[in-house]
């Protein structure tokens, strides 16, 4: 599968080679050190202090400079209709792309990173995990095979959280999920409070309505990233997680997952390639690709999961 394909809507964005993007952090200090680099690394990402300060430090100032440019513009308007509004509107930015792409990775690296710009000191990240439906409810819908699909997600809840947060309010509630129960935590909340910048993570985020008259859930950005790569790596990387998942967090007892503890590792491959051809890549293909060019900015990865070169939106 072609990454950047033969879509004219593709033609829209400017494509800047790694070198060139990375030549743009000069003179920028590094604000994060090797190890806190290994705290946010993702399991089976390869994110190492040359990745930030080549590729996520130029993407966090340009961040900085949109969200500063964002406030302004807020500023400029109460200016101009004599308004003394004190709220100020939180910049949302949406990463997107497929499971194991290392998107969460990337936006508890963005949440770190901008939160060490002077202009947006309060930085959080959803995820819109916690907006899927209830094992429970997807049961009922007969829809657990397809945890992850758009139709999985409670999509209204996600809007009306964002506009909540965009409104200004003081206090938002989000749902908590937890992958060890692979469920909703009934009794647990994200909360969120009047942050400069939210993050929100997640697989379908840049997902058109589903009607006419529905607001989508990128109209609630202000900046949007989408983690690209060929689906044949992302596959690799999806079954080699898996390999370390089945060592590591499956072996709790506690873990949804625990079942697979036990595979050999055929087995856990075997088992790993199906869950990802029969789940992971038809949502890729048919929900997840086709919504690249909604976003702002395209990371695209090599078979190494480093960035390759960056597609910045013209206009």
């Amino acid at each position: 599968m072609s990454r950047v394909s033969s879509d004219p809507q593709m033609s829209l964005y400017r494509q800047i080679a790694r070198a060139d993007w990375a030549a743009l952090a000069a003179g920028m200090d590094q604000p994060l050190t090797e190890s806190e680099v290994v705290q946010i690394r993702g399991l089976g990402d390869r994110l190492d202090v040359d990745e930030v300060r080549d590729v996520y430090l130029p993407l966090s100032r340009l961040l900085s400079i949109w969200a500063n440019g964002f406030q302004r513009m807020g500023n400029d308007v109460s200016d101009f209709l004599h308004r003394d509004d004190d709220i100020r509107t939180p910049f949302v930015v949406g990463v997107a792309g497929s499971v194991s792409v290392g998107k969460s990775t990337i936006a508890r690296l963005l949440r770190e990173l901008m939160s060490r710009w002077s202009t947006t000191p309060r930085v959080d990240l959803v995820t819109t995990d916690g907006f899927l439906y209830p094992n429970a409810e997807l049961e009922r819908r007969g829809l657990m095979g397809r945890k992850g699909f758009p139709e999985s997600y409670d999509r209204r809840a996600l809007v009306e959280f964002l506009t909540e947060v965009k409104s200004g309010a003081d206090v938002v509630h989000a749902p908590f999920y937890s992958h060890v129960r692979y469920d909703i935590v009934p009794d647990a909340q994200v909360t969120v409070r009047r942050p400069d910048v939210v993050i929100v993570e997640g697989l379908n985020v840049l997902q058109p309505p589903p009607a006419p008259n529905d607001v989508a859930v990128s109209e609630l950005f202000d900046f949007s990233v989408y983690v690209d790569a060929e689906a044949a790596h992302i596959e690799r990387w999806f079954v080699d997680r898996f390999l370390k998942l089945r060592e590591g967090a499956f072996s709790n007892p506690a873990s949804y997952f625990n079942v697979f503890a036990g595979l050999s590792d055929a087995e856990a491959e075997q088992t790993a390639l199906g869950i990802w051809r029969d789940i992971n890549m038809p949502n890729l293909v048919e929900n997840v690709l086709p919504t690249k060019h909604r976003a702002t900015l395209v990371l695209q990865k090599g078979e190494d999961h480093a960035v390759e070169s960056v597609l910045l939106r013209k206009a």
